[in-house]
């Protein structure tokens, strides 16, 4: 019940909780970043990460090191989530020299102009 009022409260779980692929869901519903909290597992897992991405950009930023230097892998959550190719490794700026990166940050993500390098606008 706590992490459905509070996301944070998985930080606190017992370590078969953090591996509750529900339960982690709907700690991320609350709170994005609770998802550096869940077991690394479903931290590694692409569908999951994808899952969760989904309802909140940020939790790219606990996904695996390797989901977030995945750039095919970033581009799929920048088009499914608005904002989370700011959450990637290398840092998000470096993915702004890529033309076909930021073509699909816009197209999807208009409002994402702001961060857009000038030669690209």
């Amino acid at each position: 019940e706590a992490l459905r009022s509070w996301g944070h409260s998985l930080e606190h779980a017992a370590v078969p909780l953090k591996a509750d692929r529900d339960l982690v869901l709907e700690a991320v519903r609350f709170h994005g970043h609770a998802f550096e909290h869940a077991d690394a597992a479903l931290r590694a897992d692409r569908d999951f990460v994808m899952e969760a991405v989904r309802l909140d950009s940020r939790c790219l930023l606990g996904a695996a090191a390797a989901l977030r230097a995945d750039r095919s892998f970033v581009l799929q959550a920048t088009l499914q989530a608005a904002g989370a190719y700011l959450y990637a490794d290398p840092p998000w700026q470096t993915l702004l020299d890529d033309r076909e990166m930021v073509l699909a940050i816009v197209s999807q993500h208009g409002e994402q102009l702001q961060h857009v390098p000038a030669e690209f606008r």
